[in-house]
């Protein structure tokens, strides 16, 4: 358990640091598979025959059941321990991993996929209610800071591990790295990490996790259906209506429950609302935003997705190079400040990219990128502590479930709305020779253009013009997140004044 001082106030742990590298390793293999998996599609659909509804599926299981558990497994997490919740975690994903590596059938990899999920859901709230256990008030700006460098760094590391893997390997290469890092953190928390948990029981809420489930699950799954399905087909709008009546429900039955798995008072504290909602618009911008780009810098710049990977790396190293610094910056110019500056550089970055033409090679995407990890890198390690500072240390598993959940939907927010731009900008803009259905993707429009350099230039150029209008919106939101942020940590503080 968690040692206490005589005041009754939790202390470091000694081991803190080395833990804190632990717990960095097995998050970093969980967001390595987010991305990870995107390159390795091409090679999957041919060795398995997978069909395009397939492959939708082989992505959206594991999302879907991550963002559909992350509030419950945090909430079980502060119940039975959190350290339990990492290991069950890590032992779910690495033998996912396993079965996924030696899939037959695209049915099988799903499978696989789906009990992944649950694994994710159960790490990636422990991580950080584990650091919040182990790490005094002093030191913690410093632990949340690394914890965020190595979150972003998962995301760009993705598609250069795996295409390296697939350049070599077979495509189930990109599952079996899980296995040795697995295997290695599993030992590891089993031997270094202490038990923590919430110190008073509390009786679990069933229908407050039925409702969460049904509610993140239709929510996601309505909103990932949009690119393929459109904003008003049935199979968008009966998931959307499902989710969103389930959460109108969740949210009346926590209120009169007598032992709610999320207490709703925590929204009355600015400083909390205000770093969840801004965490929520960020990952929707970015995730939005720069998922697209990749397309940009394969379809319209020529690079292969191992070398557009590599093209997206400046944004990881901007982040690890600025956020050691994010800690004192914040103690000089103070948290509201800090987290509307950083999130104001990452809509700077945004806009930057927004400029990109067909010709304009890749000396302002790498401008772009720079900005935006350096933005990410002061922003996110501040609003990360300033949201686990305005909750009771035991229930450090459920807020960070509620956060991890937020971007999630942020970000399959952020792809879907997004990614809907572009789509109709694009289609707006090809040339009216082409044949029909050809503005579903940039990749069937090329197709269509039998190589004529002309028609190619103007498929092109329709597509940059979406991509530029989606990297627009992007940057209002990541500005609006700062705002937000700056307005409503701004009034905590006053509120504490005028208390």
């Amino acid at each position: 358990m968690t040692q206490l001082s005589p005041a009754g106030q939790s202390t470091s742990h000694p081991r803190r640091w080395v833990i804190l590298a632990v717990l960095c390793l097995a998050l970093l293999v969980v967001l390595l598979d987010n991305t990870v998996l995107n390159v390795a599609i091409p090679a999957i659909t041919d060795s398995l025959g997978a069909t395009t509804a397939e492959i939708q599926w082989t992505i959206n299981a594991y999302s879907l059941v991550l963002a559909g558990l992350l509030l419950t497994t945090g909430s079980l997490a502060d119940r039975f321990g959190r350290k339990r919740a990492l290991l069950l975690g890590l032992v779910l994903f690495t033998g996912g991993s396993a079965i996924a590596a030696l899939a037959q059938t695209p049915l099988q990899l799903i499978l696989a996929r789906g009990g992944m999920g649950i694994g994710a859901a159960l790490l990636m709230p422990s991580t950080l209610a584990v650091l919040m256990q182990i790490f005094d008030e002093k030191e913690r700006p410093k632990a949340i800071a690394a914890w965020s460098a190595v979150a972003s760094l998962g995301f760009a590391l993705g598609p250069v591990i795996g295409g390296t893997l697939l350049d070599h390997y077979w495509w189930g290469s990109v599952f079996v790295l899980n296995l040795p890092v697995g295997a290695i953190a599993i030992t590891a928390i089993a031997l270094l990490v202490p038990e923590s948990k919430a110190p008073t029981s509390r009786r679990a809420d069933v229908p407050g996790v039925l409702l969460s489930v049904v509610m993140s699950v239709g929510v996601v799954y309505g909103i990932i259906s949009v690119p393929e399905h459109g904003w008003t087909s049935g199979q968008v709008l009966v998931p959307l209506a499902a989710g969103l009546a389930a959460g109108a429900g969740f949210i009346a039955w926590e209120r009169r429950a007598a032992e709610p798995m999320l207490d709703l008072a925590l929204f009355r504290s600015p400083r909390f609302t205000g770093a969840v909602a801004s965490n929520a618009l960020v990952a929707f911008a970015m995730g939005g935003s720069l998922f697209l780009f990749t397309q940009y810098l394969q379809f319209v710049l020529g690079y292969s997705p191992l070398e557009a990977g590599f093209r997206v790396m400046p944004l990881a190293l901007s982040v690890l190079v600025v956020t050691p610094f994010s800690p004192r910056i914040s103690a000089r110019i103070g948290v509201p400040a800090t987290i509307a500056s950083g999130l104001t550089v990452v809509g700077a970055g945004l806009l930057a990219l927004s400029f990109v033409t067909t010709d304009s090679g890749y000396g302002p995407t790498l401008l772009g990128l720079v900005l935006v990890g350096a933005g990410v890198g002061v922003a996110m390690p501040t609003s990360a502590n300033a949201l686990m500072g305005a909750i009771p240390r035991e229930r450090a598993g459920i807020a960070s479930g509620l956060t991890s959940t937020l971007q999630e939907l942020g970000t399959s927010l952020g792809v879907a709305i997004l990614g809907s731009v572009v789509a109709a900008r694009f289609a707006a803009e090809l040339p009216s020779f082409l044949p029909e259905g050809v503005e579903r993707s940039v990749g069937l429009a090329l197709q269509a253009t039998g190589g004529v350099p002309e028609v190619v230039r103007d498929v092109r150029d329709a597509f940059v013009s979406g991509i530029s209008t989606s990297l627009l919106c992007g940057a209002v939101a990541a500005v609006a997140a700062g705002a937000l942020a700056w307005v409503l940590l701004r009034r905590e503080g006053a509120d504490r004044v005028n208390g």
